[in-house]
């Protein structure tokens, strides 16, 4: 039996693809400890692990980007907030692993101050991203715009110049506060880049074709498909009542000033020949005016809508972007900014949906991309299969596995 400590950023959405991946180590044998948002510590003892909320003062500091009107700008402030959590989940992690002896641990990658103490700590560690990786290739356009692919000598020649400047900024936010974060732990200095080859195993939720394709991967890099999981509920009984096509419409679980994507499509798909079920975990929405044909709801478990739907409606947010083409569902993408731009990219360019930027975001663009998002269920079920392939929630299990058994100590006789 291996003692697995995990530690997550306080996000639902980096919580919950993680779950099935700890439900399966648990099912193995493996004893679980978490340490995740103040808000789900009981959901976690509730699957059997031990669970235990990281510091306040981590979910103290929060997520404004959405004040940004620049993608520049909101990304170097979602940057300034990471790097100023990272203060606290360093010695936080470090606390965790002092009482809990743990075998191996898993870090969340956006905890960047606890990746430097899992680093330091010395024993087998993971991290996982369940969003776009932003880490260099020659075969992917530099991150952040949500740029297409090169192709040709000329768009190569766009990622050669455009590169330093999309990465430039933003390490020089993160690279002198991090390494300070690193320093105090005994760790010498990294870039932008190294960080994310530093864990010995890195858990990439999502799988080629939806991620560009690259013969540059680090070693470390596993990629393995989305880990898509809802808290256990039973699927609301109204469900039963719908004859027509479902349009689930999502926004963000941490407030980004999205709501505006629900009024649009209420407005759009008001006389459209569908059911639209939108969720709003993080908007107040009684506000709302709300069409016969549609429910809004502050959450409701997406797997059963996912099983009945035509089409979902995102903000571009990786994790139910891909939870709704992981079931062959295509996506209209509106993305608002963070890594949405990257993933509302990865919809059009897959063919798995299609992509509307937030900033044309009009009742009447939305109605014709969500139709034309409906026809591309061909490329959704494409992209499904691909996930399926890469292994899931079982495919990280054994990774971390054979991670603890590199790092076993050798028995003595």
């Amino acid at each position: 039996m291996t003692r697995v400590l995990a530690y997550t950023s306080p996000a639902r959405g980096h919580l919950f693809p993680l779950t099935p991946i700890l439900d399966e180590l648990h099912r193995g044998g493996h004893d679980i400890t978490v340490r995740t948002l103040a808000s789900e510590v009981d959901l976690m003892r509730d699957r059997g692990f031990t669970a235990e909320p990281i510091d306040p003062a981590i979910e103290a500091i929060p997520h404004e980007d959405w004040q940004e009107r620049k993608p520049q700008a909101a990304l170097r402030r979602a940057v300034q907030t990471f790097c100023a959590r990272a203060e606290h989940d360093a010695p936080d992690l470090q606390a965790a692993i002092a009482a809990e002896q743990p075998d191996l641990v898993i870090v969340d990658i956006q905890c960047w101050g606890a990746m430097a103490a899992a680093e330091a700590w010395g024993g087998p560690w993971a991290a996982f991203c369940p969003y776009p990786l932003p880490l260099p290739s020659r075969d992917a356009p530099p991150f952040g715009p949500g740029l297409p692919p090169a192709r040709g000598p000329l768009g190569r020649a766009r990622d050669w110049a455009l590169r330093p400047l999309v990465f430039g900024t933003v390490e020089r936010v993160i690279v002198s506060r991090l390494n300070e974060v690193r320093a105090g732990l005994g760790l010498g200095p990294i870039d932008a880049t190294t960080m994310f080859t530093r864990p010995p195993l890195l858990l990439y939720m999502t799988a080629e074709p939806f991620e560009y394709p690259r013969h540059d991967w680090p070693p470390n890099v596993r990629l393995i498909g989305p880990c898509a999981w809802d808290p256990p509920a039973a699927p609301p009984a109204w469900l039963d009542e719908i004859e027509r096509p479902l349009v689930l419409v999502t926004t963000s679980s941490e407030f980004q000033d999205d709501g505006r994507l629900v009024r649009t499509a209420l407005e759009a798909l008001a006389d459209e020949p569908v059911e639209v079920v939108a969720t709003l975990p993080a908007v107040e929405g009684s506000s709302l005016t709300v069409p016969a044909n549609a429910r809004v709801l502050p959450f409701v478990p997406h797997a059963a809508l996912l099983d009945r739907a035509a089409c979902a409606i995102t903000h571009g947010g990786m994790g139910a972007t891909q939870k709704a083409i992981a079931r062959g569902v295509p996506v209209c993408a509106v993305p608002f900014g963070r890594d949405q731009l990257e993933v509302a990219r990865r919809v059009e360019v897959s063919g798995a949906g299609t992509r509307l930027p937030a900033s044309k975001l009009t009742a009447e663009r939305l109605r014709d991309a969500t139709r034309a998002a409906m026809a591309c269920r061909p490329g959704a079920e494409r992209i499904a299969a691909a996930f399926a392939q890469a292994g899931g929630p079982v495919a990280a299990a054994r990774a971390v596995e054979e991670l603890a058994t590199r790092h076993a100590p050798t028995p003595t006789r």
